[in-house]
Parts: structure tokens; C-alpha cells; sequence
């Protein structure tokens, strides 16, 4: 997107010429549950393309798009992910792209992106998308070695990710995500120093990292479970994960969330939509939504959904108001994650209540014990704090009570 068109989002006059204020962020989120395979560790809800005709999951994505964004619906950001959205077939990618250009005022779009893994974006495909007005892709690198993306069941090799940042970059894409996942079964920590400085020789804007989670029901915890695979010590992925900020921070990118690092100006917003409790819009199978206090998610299943779009012209399976109570516990959940941290005032608008009353003797004894910062503008996670955040979330959440209904899972 050109300059003067992200300008004129923020110059927005009324019939009188006087300066109406930019409205609130809303982020769009579209699911292609397609990949090449579906690899051991991952919980997404994902299926092998193979010999599938994509076409009819399409054409029920697009049926929601108009759907939900009616009127050119004013979106802030996007983001289509899976899955890997790039392994549909080029005239469906395009079809998709065409009809969310159709359906969103992209002069109110600050960011667009995409998910890929590489070699699975070509010349034509990145034209594709910068075409569309694609301005980042995220890529799912997860490392530079070959045992380990085998240990991950990755189809790439490490000489496909250069190649496909090469192919990214001379189309016209200049905001570049890499996945890396750590604590990978058998990953030393100068293995994993190594992958950090690869990526960063590849001088993209932003690394996302990752240690490697053993989520039910994946083939990566039934092989941890039979003691096939033998998980990596905490200690050493403890040194992973200390090691990470110091490595991207002598590169230029801060962190900015627990697990996000990027050059200045570079993070991910669509993102930061989600992290900071703002408006959601979610399309496709398994998608969740959130707006105005009402938090909906779709079947995960694509003939369920196909076939819902079809007959009901939704494919809703839960929908929930929220609560100011769990709208407190998932300011927790996601604010807490930020290195900013949980903005006071922000929580006293949203509730009515000042979270320094709310957390009272638990947040406390959190700043004590050298996890937690608070002051008068927020409460935010120390370098220990993010080393046991889940536990640091947990205890702050006990003052409350239990989340009724799943957050969306963040992607990069």
C-alpha cells in the first residue's frame, strides 16, 4: 500500500471538512486449512491438499466475506493463514485474493499478510499477492537444519529458504516474517544460535520464536508418550530462549512480545489487534471472531462448513457475550503477553475497575518476586517474569476465575 493511501485513513474529513478520528482496529482473519502435509507438532486445524478440490472450500470462504465485511467493511489489517494459503492452486489464490480486494476498503488497510512455507511461493504466486496488495508473508522456516525439520516433519529443506525470501523480495514484498521453533528433540543451544544468525543474515523484519509445544492429540505427544522422542531438557531451553533476545537484539529487532522480535516499525499489527483485545473479524473453518463483546468460532471441518455456508449461510458452532469478567481474564492472557504490558488506564475503560484493586495482594507479591513491573501507566512482565509467564498469568487469572471460552491462537 502506498503512503499517501495509509495518510489518508488517519485525515478523514466529514461532510463540514472537520477531522473525524480514525476509527478503532479491526483485523481480518481468513483460514485456508490447506498444506502439503500435516506435520507432527501442529494443532491447527490443517489437512493435506493431495487430491482435494479446493474450489468448493473457496467458494464458501468468499460467501462468508461478503458475509461478514457487507458494505466494503472498513478492516484495519489482515491476515490469510492455514494451513499454508499458497499451496491452493493459482487461479484459487487469486479467486480468494479478488474477493477480499471486493469485500474490504483496502485505503483503511495498514497491513496485509499471508502465510507461506517455503518453496511454495513462485514468481508468479508473489505477483499474485503484491498485486492484491500483500505487503508481508509470513514463512514457516522452523529451522536451518535438516534433521530437525525432519524431526518436525517439514517437507522443505533449509536450502528452500533463502530462495524463497529471494523470490519474496524481487516481487515487490519488503516485510518478511520467519517462524523458527526451538527446543526441537535433540537441538543444542549452539544449534539453535545458529538458525537465529541465519535468519538474521537473511535481513528480514521480523523472527518469530517458538519453543516447541507437545499439544494433545498431535503425533508429536503420542511419539513423547511411547518414548520415541525424548523432549529437550527445560534448562537448556531455558538458555534458548534467554539467548534469543540477547542474539536478535545485537541485530536490531526488540522484542515485543514474549515470543516476536522485530526491526523498528516492523511488528506484526494484525497481531497486536489480538494481543491488545481489539475487534476480529474471522472467516473460513475453525475461525473464531470477536466484535462488539460477542466472540463466535466456525466449525472445524471444511465438508461441515462448506456445507453450513451452504444450507444456513453461517457456519457458527459457538458464539458467547463477553463478560467483563472474562473480558479481565483475557486482558491477562494477552496484554500480559506484550513487553509493554497491561495498559491501566485501557483496563480502567474497559471495565470500569482499576486492575491494581482487582489483582490486589497476588500482583503484589508477583512484583516482590521480581516477575512483574506496575506503576501507574502499567502492569508488565520482567525478563524472569517471561521465563515462567504461564505461571505469572495463572496466578493473576486466580483473582478472577476460569476463561469460559478458547482464545483464537495467534499467528505471525
Amino acid at each position: 500500500m502506498s503512503s499517501d493511501a495509509t495518510k489518508s485513513h488517519f485525515r478523514r474529513r466529514d461532510a463540514n471538512g472537520k477531522n473525524i478520528p480514525p476509527r478503532q482496529p479491526c483485523g481480518l482473519y481468513i483460514h485456508t486449512p490447506f498444506c502439503e502435509t500435516k506435520c507432527g507438532y501442529c494443532d491447527f486445524y490443517s489437512v493435506a491438499l493431495k487430491d482435494r478440490d479446493p474450489a468448493p472450500l473457496v467458494d464458501a470462504v468468499i460467501a462468508e466475506l461478503h458475509r461478514r465485511l457487507s458494505s466494503r467493511g472498513h478492516v484495519s489489517t489482515i491476515f490469510i493463514g492455514g494451513g499454508t494459503p499458497t499451496v491452493l492452486p493459482t487461479c484459487e489464490l487469486a479467486r480468494l485474493l479478488d474477493a477480499v480486494t471486493a469485500c474490504v476498503d483496502m485505503a483503511t488497510v495498514v497491513e496485509f499478510t499471508v502465510e507461506a512455507n517455503p518453496a511454495t511461493v513462485d514468481d508468479e504466486k508473489a505477483r499474485i499477492l503484491v498485486e492484491h496488495g500483500v505487503t508481508r508473508v509470513s514463512m514457516g522456516a522452523q529451522s536451518f537444519f535438516a534433521d530437525e525439520l525432519a524431526a518436525l516433519e517439514r517437507l522443505h529443506t533449509p536450502d528452500d529458504i533463502a530462495p524463497s525470501v529471494d523470490v519474496l523480495r524481487r516481487n515487490g514484498i519488503e516485510n518478511i516474517n520467519l517462524d523458527l521453533i526451538f527446543a526441537i528433540p535433540g537441538q543444542t543451544v549452539q544449534r539453535w544460535l545458529q538458525s537465529l544468525r541465519r535468519a538474521i543474515d537473511l535481513n528480514v523484519e521480523h523472527v518469530a520464536c517458538y519453543g516447541l509445544t507437545y499439544e494433545p492429540a498431535t503425533r508429536l505427544t503420542a511419539q513423547r508418550n511411547a518414548g520415541s522422542v525424548i523432549p529437550c531438557d527445560e534448562d537448556v531451553e531455558a538458555g534458548m530462549f534467554v539467548r534469543t533476545r540477547e542474539v536478535l537484539a545485537d541485530a536490531g529487532l526488540r522484542r515485543y512480545e514474549i515470543s516476536n522480535f522485530a526491526i523498528p516499525g516492523y511488528p506484526c499489527k494484525h497481531n497486536l489487534i489480538y494481543w491488545r483485545n481489539q475487534t476480529y473479524v474471522g472467516v473460513g473453518p475453525s475461525a473464531a471472531g470477536c466484535v462488539n463483546a460477542r466472540r463466535y468460532k466456525n466449525v472445524a471441518n471444511i465438508n461441515g462448513y462448506v456445507r453450513m455456508m451452504a444450507e444456513q449461510g453461517t457456519a457458527e458452532i459457538e458464539s458467547e457475550e463477553i463478560s467483563c469478567e472474562t473480558l479481565m481474564l483475557e486482558i491477562i492472557l494477552m496484554q500480559l503477553r506484550l513487553v509493554e504490558g497491561i495498559s491501566i488506564a485501557a483496563f480502567r475503560r474497559s471495565t470500569g475497575l482499576d486492575p491494581i484493586d482487582v489483582f490486589g495482594d497476588a500482583l503484589a507479591g508477583l512484583v516482590d518476586d521480581g516477575l512483574l513491573t506496575s506503576d501507574d501507566s502499567s502492569i508488565a512482565l520482567t525478563e524472569n517474569g517471561m521465563l515462567v509467564a504461564n505461571a505469572v498469568m495463572a496466578e493473576l487469572a486466580a483473582t478472577i476465575g476460569p476463561v469460559s471460552m478458547s482464545l483464537p491462537v495467534i499467528r505471525q
